[in-house]
Formats: structure tokens, C-alpha cells, sequence
């Protein structure tokens, strides 16, 4: 496993030397045999690059017949790139000689900067980096394969060989794992656009090179091998820009649990770390496969363009054993099996001999022609239930593979109509048909697993993409009493305590609008009997200690109790504690309504923190059994409607949660509501480092919490890795003529009042604002510009009112770049509202806001023609120049 230190996170500042550079140094140089100074002077050489490539060894006068130098400081020419292949101890004098020198980039090859806890590593990492801070010398490493950008012909790498040209991206932690795929990508034809070997990640990291390939016009997909991640809030951020513009697909390594650390609660021992990434990475709308050679296979799957909108699979096979092999892999693989309506039946009855398995699989039967298979498909084609078809052929000796094949090409056509994939089996035979399914653009496997699992990837990428558009309902119920709950932490705290009590911990639930079971505090088995007669109805027992964590451990609950049983049952409740705890405290006794709902399921919903990514939400099955059933999912904080009910989802006690005979369907809203609350608890305050709800109990009539445990953390707390709503940014204002408006951060949700205005706009307007001319502003375009990373952009929405029916009416927006420098502002005023000083009220907080964040530069494109805007940037202080396009201006504030 790599470092996981904390570091700088400047992202991609100077990456221009690192992939533009002018000259390129390499330090280590030699001419020894199969040394890595003479691997890389090789490569670099045979790349082509267009620039000089320089030489420094102390020990050579030439290298590969090139003029060597003896140290940096004789070098000719300024190297905007340094490959440094020398031992990991001289490494920090060289980077400060190449800072000295003006050199913005550093390839660092070696081992031994605190890999495994080296002795001694770690103070030479520091070194290095205190080294290239003055000159912000951006550092690739160490102890890597090297960088590879096939663009400018650069391969400063110990690579065995040079990748083809193509629109790939690789990223990767591992070198050996590098040169493999590499090996696997030319076999398959495919072509790199960049290769990057990031080692330890002492300075560029995954964050850093997402932003650069996001942007980066020669990649069209981004392929990851992922062994930890360093700054979590700046890789998901990244990530996500990156994954909305084109293919992120990526391996992590590392899966196992053994070395999860001990918790008190349920949800602290179900929170482990690869599970967390994987909640990462699937919001960050990345696709993860679970092997090398699924990278590769995804890629090509991807590559075809074709979106299932859903899990449903038609299956259309010559040989029935084929077709059981494809659906045991679509069941392993989280699929389904569509399902063939009536009129699809009698038409594959109409088409098909007597004989066809008449079910899906659609078994067409051994002898089946092109002109059989022709049929089948069209009747698949037009079933209303199905996702994708995927068509298989088993050679055989009564009819022809290709005229099969053809066939199949004919009747799909192009574009398809519905995502279809192929299967022909065999070696010779099928090599025809798979070269014909190529030239057709359809996507070909070897095997019916291999189709399957191609199949999934799409829906899978197709879900995590729509995950980051989709448009969530508007938030609901009463907001959490903050003030409340810092009370309750900081009595806590007086107290010397990490463990909240039960009342304490429903406290907070009850502040945050989760609802509770009314709880009393009895302070003697008497006084517990008091209340159980007051309450009527069945009673529950509990003991009430800060120092007892799980209670039914050591007999510290008592259910199904009536007012005669309590007083009884407290005083042998409190001799089993004290005989099985004898160290814990006991505070008192608490007493509870039973609440007896035949129907309701029992369920855990909570928040534990990850060491990399800081507070998680997660949900799955209740009850004591929970650890051993092992039925959770996990999602990362904010969570809106559509983020809960998808972490739902993913459950297998969503299943029962729909209802089934008898039993109606839970509430899965109140549900998804609990876990919005407890994700807005988890940003609001990070100092909760574990919090479970178990039991959580949800019927059709809504949810109670009926036990819950909270732990304060004892250290610095981590934020989230996603920056929450800014809420405390809202506020109402008044412009200059007169209009009052309440200002707030965009959201999700306001995507149709955004779509609303446009649509309300004049035409002209939208041109000016977006750019666009006879260009349809789509519902995509809406939910892209509502669903903001609130770490890199800020949208203010100008609303009629705080409450009531919502209307917008103007929209400022600003985007940052990654080193949270410069940012570009664009302003929208609905077209009658035009000349009221909204667009005025809105640049204002703009400003304001890019001043909080300390951005030093406010800039924005805008066209000659939209005098309004330029006169308003006037007026704010904007200087106006000129661009490339004679039609447009720069405007840019100076804010420092």
C-alpha cells in the first residue's frame, strides 16, 4: 500500500512542463547495459521529441553519442521537464538545483522515500518537497515507471516499449502494472494518449491528473489503477468534473477487510475502507471493475456509445446451453432476465419451429439460418421490456456462422435501435463473424460470460452517469435544531465522555427531525414503575450507562414488560449489569413505550467515519443479527431523494422493503429522509465519529427510531469528501429599483425553475448568456448547470420569494479553476426583468464570493454586442480586452 500522508494540493499547476515542455533534462543518465538511466535516454530519444533532450552524469562526456553535461548547473538551456534516475539520497540537492535553475516539472524514478515505513524515507520526502516549494516545481513520484505523452513524443520512461498513438489515458500507481497494460493495449489495438506512473504520489496525484485529462482535447477515456487515494475531497471533485465529459473507468486494489479497526457501534465494525471507495467511486460517476483485463474490455464495451437505460437482458442463442451459461453470469453480475410479453410469444410462435424454448432465453435451436435469426431478433426488437438483446452462436454443422453473422449486422443496423451485443463461439469459425460485427460497430465477445459482464459495465456506467444529473424532490419536513444539538455535544464534552447515553444520543436524533420512541429516565425501580403506568401498554427495560455500548450483551434490556413486572425486573436488570460490568456506570434506568408493529421491518441506518474520506452515511438490515448478515450499503455525505433511495437500493432488505403478498410496502421516502438527516448531521458536524440507529423501524406508516448510540471522535475531524450545501450563504435583498429577492445557492432541485426561466427568456438573451445559437437549451443542459461541485463552482439562484411558489428570476454563476486562482463568472436575468438592478445585486455576490474564496482573478467571455453586460462589468471595476474571436471580449476584476 502507498503512503497515505496528507499533502499540498496545488492540482495542476506547471503540468505544462510536465506535458508541453521545451526541453527536457535527464539527470542519471548512463550508458550501462540495462541500467534505468540508459532505459530512459533510450526512450527518450526514440520518442521523436521535438526539442532538446539533455544529458547530466558526472562520470560521461557522452551519452547514446549525445553531449553530456556534469551537473544542472552546466546545462545550455533552462529544462522545463526533469527525469531525475538517480539514487533516492542525492534527490533533494537535485530538485532544488533544478528549481534554482527555473525547471517547473520532476520526474523522480528511485525507491526509499518512506515506502513501507523506511527508515529514514520519510525525512528525505519532506526534503524533497521543501526543496521544489519555493520554485512550485510540481513533482511526478517517486519511486515510478515515468510519464509517457505520445502527443509531443515524449516517453520519459523505463517502459519496455513505446505505446501507439490513441485517445486513452492511463493512471496508475503501480509501474509493473503499467507495462502490462500497455502490453494488453497494443494486442488489442488500442492506442495511449498519456501514460502516467504515479507512484507514491509525493505531489501529483489522482485529483491532479483528472483535472488535467478532463480538460485534455487527445483523451477521449481515462483509465485508473487505483491503490489508495490521498486528498479525497480534491479526487472527487475532480473526478466527478472529469466522469460528466467522458470515460473514467478504473481498478482498485486492495479489497480485503482484515485490517478494519475495532468500533463500539454496529456501524463503526461495517464501515470498511474498500467498501467506502467504492461508494466514492460510484458517486463520482467512475465505473470500477474488478480486474486488469476488465479495463481493457470496458474501455472497448464503452467505446461502442451504447447506454442501456436499464438491467433487462433479451438473450437470442442457437444452443440452449450457451444461453444458461449467459443467464447464470447475468444473475451473478446483479442483472435480470426481461420478460417476453404475450404478442411476443405468438410472434416468436409465428417465426420459430414448434420446438423453440419459448421463454427468454430465446432458444432458436441448432439449425437455425440467417434468416431464422433475422426473424427472432426483430420480434426481440420490438418487445417493450427488455434493455439489450444479446444474440449467441454455437457453431454448427447444419448451418453457417456467417451468413448468421450477416444477417444479424442486416437486421441491427446502424445506429441501433436497441443496445445489442454478440457472442460467437469458437475459434476459426467465429473469427469471420467477429470481423464482421467490427466492421458493423457492433460490440462481439468470445464468450457468453464476457457478453454479460460488457453488458453490465454499460448499465452500471449508463446508472452512475444518471446519478449526477438526476434531478432529486424538493427538501421537506422541519429543519434540525443545530443550536440543540451543539448543546448536547457540549455537555458531553464537559462531562470528560466520548459515548453519548441513549436519552442523549435520541436527543440528537430528535433535533435533526428523526423521529424517536418517548423515553423516560428512571432513576430507581420504583420510580421505573411509576412511569410504566403512566405510559400503559407493553414496556421496554433498558439500563442506562455511558460505559455500556450494547446492552442486550450483558442483560441490559427487557421487553414486552407490563407496570406490575417493571420494578422487578429493574432490580434483577441491575444485579445481571453489575455482575456482568462491574466497571460501568450506571446512570439509571430507561423506560419505553413497546411499539408493536406487526409489519415493520427493522433496520440500521447510521454514520461512521473513513480515514480517507472522512464521514460516511450507511444502511442496511437491523436487529441483533446485523454484523452477521452483513447486509449494508454505504454513501457518501450530502445525500438527496434520488442519492438515499439509490443507497436503498443496493441492499437486499430493499427487496422485502417494496412489500411482498400480505405485507404492504415501508415508507421508503421517511426512510430516505432518515438518511438525508443523517447525512446533513454528518456535515454539520464532523466531530460524530459513529452513530447507529438500530433498530430503525419502518412500516407504511413511517419510521421510528427505537435505539441509538453516538461517539464523539477524539482528534481533529475530517470534513466531508463532497463540500455540503452552503446554506448559510442564503439571504434576502433588495436591488436598486426597488425589487426584493432572496439569494441563495443553486440546487439540485432547481433544475425545471431554472429550465423555467430560460424557457421564459428571449431568445437573444439565452444567445448571450450561453453562447448558443438555434442550439435547444435541453433538460440535460439544466440538470448539468443545478448540480454544482460547491468546492469549484458557486451558482446564485435570485428567487421571488423565500417561501411559497418558487420563481426564478436570475442566475450568477462563477467556476474556479483547480489551483483556486482565477475563476469565470457568467450572469443570466430573465428577460423582463431586465434594467431592475438584479444583474447588478448578483455580481456583487460574485464578487463577495470569489473574495471569500480567495480567488485572486474574476474573469468571463462575453460578446461585443451584450452591452448591458459590458457596461455593468464597467461599473463593478472589469477591464475589458480583446480575444482571438473578433465577436467576444475578456472582462477580468483584479480582486486582490
Amino acid at each position: 500500500m502507498r503512503s497515505r500522508s496528507r499533502k499540498r494540493t496545488v492540482s495542476i499547476r506547471n503540468f505544462d512542463s510536465l506535458f508541453e515542455p521545451k526541453a527536457i533534462a535527464l539527470v542519471g543518465a548512463s550508458n550501462r547495459p540495462h541500467a534505468v538511466g540508459a532505459v530512459v535516454a533510450r526512450n527518450l530519444l526514440d520518442a521523436g521529441f521535438d526539442g532538446p533532450v539533455l544529458f547530466v552524469n558526472p562520470h560521461e562526456a557522452s551519452i547514446r553519442s549525445t553531449l553530456n553535461y556534469r551537473s544542472v548547473s552546466e546545462l545550455p538551456v533552462t529544462p522545463d521537464l526533469a527525469v531525475i534516475a538517480t539514487p533516492a539520497a542525492t534527490v533533494p540537492g537535485l530538485i532544488a538545483d533544478l528549481g534554482a535553475r527555473g525547471c517547473r516539472a520532476a520526474i523522480v524514478l528511485a525507491a526509499g522515500f518512506g515506502e513501507g515505513d523506511q527508515a529514514g524515507g520519510a525525512a528525505l520526502r519532506d526534503q524533497m518537497l521543501a526543496a521544489a516549494r519555493p520554485h512550485l516545481l510540481r513533482i511526478v513520484g517517486p519511486n515510478c515507471l515515468g510519464v509517457i505523452s505520445t502527443g509531443r513524443r515524449i516517453n520519459a520512461s523505463f517502459a519496455p516499449s513505446a505505446p501507439p498513438p490513441g485517445e486513452v489515458a492511463l493512471v496508475t500507481q503501480s509501474g509493473a502494472i503499467a507495462t502490462a497494460l500497455l502490453d494488453w493495449g497494443a494486442a488489442n489495438g488500442i492506442g495511449f494518449s498519456h501514460v502516467v506512473s504515479l507512484g507514491d504520489m509525493a505531489d501529483v496525484d489522482f485529483g491532479d491528473m483528472l483535472d488535467y485529462l478532463a480538460l485534455d482535447r487527445k483523451t477521449r477515456a481515462i483509465m485508473l489503477y487505483v491503490e489508495n487515494v490521498t486528498s479525497a475531497r480534491k479526487f472527487m471533485s475532480a473526478g466527478r468534473i472529469a466522469a460528466r465529459v467522458k470515460p473514467v473507468i478504473l481498478v482498485k486494489s486492495g479489497r480485503s477487510t482484515g485490517a478494519a479497526k475495532a468500533a463500539r457501534s454496529h456501524t463503526g465494525a461495517l464501515a470498511g475502507s474498500d467498501i467506502v471507495y467504492d461508494a466514492a467511486f460510484r458517486r463520482a460517476g467512475m465505473l470500477r471493475v474488478f480486474e486488469l483485463r476488465e479495463l481493457l474490455q470496458a474501455l472497448a464495451s464503452l467505446s461502442f456509445g451504447l447506454r442501456p437505460e436499464g438491467y433487462r437482458l433479451a438473450i437470442l442463442t442457437n444452443g440452449g446451453g450457451a444461453g444458461v451459461i449467459a443467464v447464470d453470469a447475468l444473475e451473478k453480475e446483479g442483472g435480470k432476465l426481461s420478460e417476453l410479453s404475450k404478442g411476443g410469444l405468438s410472434a416468436l410462435d409465428a417465426v420459430l419451429p414448434p420446438s423453440w424454448s419459448h421463454g427468454n432465453p430465446v432458444d432458436i435451436l441448432g439449425d437455425a439460418g440467417g434468416d431464422r435469426y433475422g426473424k427472432a431478433y426483430a420480434v426481440l426488437e420490438a418487445e417493450p421490456a427488455k434493455d439489450a438483446i444479446l444474440v449467441i452462436n454455437c457453431p454448427t454443422a447444419v448451418a453457417d456462422s456467417d451468413e448468421s453473422a450477416s444477417a444479424v449486422a442486416e437486421v441491427v443496423g446502424q445506429p441501433p435501435k436497441v443496445a445489442t451485443l454478440t457472442c460467437w463461439l469458437g475459434g476459426t469459425s467465429a473469427v469471420s463473424p467477429r470481423r464482421r460485427f467490427a466492421e458493423s460497430g457492433i460490440p462481439s465477445y468470445e464468450t457468453p460470460e464476457e457478453a454479460v459482464r460488457a453488458f453490465m459495465h454499460m448499465v452500471r456506467y449508463r446508472r452512475n452517469q444518471n446519478l449526477l444529473l438526476e434531478t432529486p424532490s424538493a427538501p421537506t419536513g422541519v429543519e434540525a435544531d443545530r443550536a440543540a444539538i451543539r448543546g448536547v455535544i457540549a455537555r458531553v464534552r464537559a462531562a470528560s465522555r466520548q459515548m453519548l447515553t441513549e436519552v442523549e444520543a435520541k436527543e440528537v436524533l430528535a433535533a435533526c427531525g428523526i423521529p424517536v420512541v418517548e423515553t423516560r429516565v428512571a432513576a430507581t425501580p420504583a420510580a421505573a414503575a411509576a412511569m410504566a403506568r403512566d405510559l400503559k401498554g407493553p414496556i421496554a427495560l433498558k439500563i442506562l450507562s455511558p460505559d455500556i455500548s450494547h446492552k442486550s450483551d450483558v442483560g441490559g434490556v427487557q421487553l414486552g414488560l407490563d407496570a406490575s413486572t417493571v420494578a422487578g425486573a429493574a432490580e434483577a436488570m441491575l444485579a445481571t449489569v453489575r455482575g456482568g460490568a462491574p466497571e460501568a456506570r450506571i446512570d439509571g434506568l430507561v423506560v419505553e413505550p413497546m411499539i408493536v408493529r406487526p409489519n415493520a421491518w427493522e433496520l440500521l441506518a447510521g454514520i461512521a467515519h473513513d480515514s480517507i474520506f472522512g464521514p460516511v452515511v450507511l444502511f442496511g438490515q437491523g436487529g441483533t443479527s446485523t454484523e452477521v448478515v452483513a447486509d449494508r450499503a454505504i454513501g457518501l455525505p450530502p445525500l438527496n431523494s434520488v442519492l438515499a433511495r439509490e443507497l436503498i437500493s443496493r441492499t437486499r432488505v430493499a427487496r422485502v422493503l417494496a412489500g411482498y403478498r400480505d405485507r404492504p410496502p415501508a415508507d421508503l421516502a421517511a426512510i430516505a429522509d432518515v438518511l438525508i438527516r443523517l447525512a446533513q448531521l454528518a456535515a454539520d458536524f464532523p466531530e460524530i465519529a459513529e452513530l447507529d440507529i438500530n433498530p430503525l423501524l419502518a412500516d407504511a406508516g413511517g419510521v421510528v427510531a427505537l435505539d441509538a448510540r453516538i461517539l464523539l471522535g477524539d482528534g481533529p475531524s475530517m470534513p466531508p469528501a463532497i463540500a455540503p450545501y452552503p446554506a448559510t450563504l442564503a439571504y434576502g435583498v433588495t436591488t436598486s429599483d426597488g425589487l426584493a429577492v432572496f439569494l441563495r445557492p443553486i440546487r439540485p432541485d432547481d433544475e425545471p425553475l431554472l429550465a423555467d426561466m430560460v424557457r421564459r427568456s428571449d431568445p437573444a438573451d439565452v444567445r448571450l448568456r450561453f453562447l448558443l445559437h438555434g442550439v435547444r437549451f435541453s433538460d440535460t443542459m439544466a440538470a448539468r448547470l443545478s448540480q454544482i461541485d460547491y468546492d469549484r463552482e458557486m451558482a446564485f439562484v435570485a428567487l421571488a420569494s423565500e417561501s411559497g411558489a418558487p420563481e426564478l428570476l436570475g442566475v450568477g454563476r462563477l467556476v474556479a479553476d483547480p489551483e483556486n486562482e482565477k475563476a469565470e463568472f457568467a450572469v443570466m436575468v430573465r428577460s423582463d426583468l431586465k434594467g431592475r438592478g438584479l444583474g447588478y445585486c448578483l455580481m456583487q455576490e460574485l464578487v463577495a464570493h470569489a473574495r471569500r474564496r480567495g480567488l485572486k482573478v474574476l474573469h468571463g467571455e462575453v460578446l461585443r454586442e451584450n452591452r448591458t453586460m459590458l457596461q455593468l462589468a464597467s461599473e463593478l471595476g472589469f477591464v475589458t480586452t480583446a480575444t482571438e474571436a473578433p465577436n467576444v471580449v475578456e472582462v477580468r476584476l483584479d480582486i486582490t
